[in-house]
């Protein structure tokens, strides 16, 4: 088994427009399409496909802000694993990619994230890999999350 993370091109875009949350999960996080659109109005974010062989899996989003107090902030801000490979061990073999992958890019000191605080599974997840609640709220009141590298 291969996992690797890409990046969306007009080759591989149809097959991440095709991903999607459980049911259950859909008020959790924008669809890729949504996403990829707000990728397009915005060049700091970095949308990508998350991929076990050659098969989409998951997408994810990241990219680095600017902050009034810390001069950047880098974030995670989208990470789903399509409802057909939820429960295969790929969210955390992912998410352990992604930390990876954001450090050597950014060469960051902590990692943002933000979630709801009704995502349970989710929220337990980013636990076991070191984020913590800050106590701030984001732009959609999700709760922000940060991992200290």
């Amino acid at each position: 088994m291969v996992a690797s993370i890409r990046n969306i091109t007009i080759s591989n875009k149809d097959e991440i427009l095709a991903l999607h949350v459980a049911k259950a999960q859909e008020g959790f996080i924008e669809t890729t399409q949504e996403c990829l659109e707000e990728a397009g109005e915005n060049a700091n974010f970095v949308p990508v496909g998350l991929y076990v062989d050659d098969i989409p899996v998951g997408f994810a989003m990241y990219g680095a802000f600017q902050d009034e107090k810390e001069g950047q902030r880098v974030w995670l801000d989208r990470f789903l694993i399509d409802s057909h490979y939820q429960g295969k061990g790929y969210g955390r073999l992912f998410l352990e990619q992604l930390i990876q992958h954001l450090i050597a890019k950014y060469q960051c000191k902590k990692i943002y994230l933000s979630v709801y605080d009704n995502n349970k599974h989710a929220i337990h997840l980013y636990q076991q890999y070191g984020f913590f609640f800050t106590g701030e709220l984001d732009t959609k009141g999700e709760k922000v999350m940060v991992k200290d590298i």
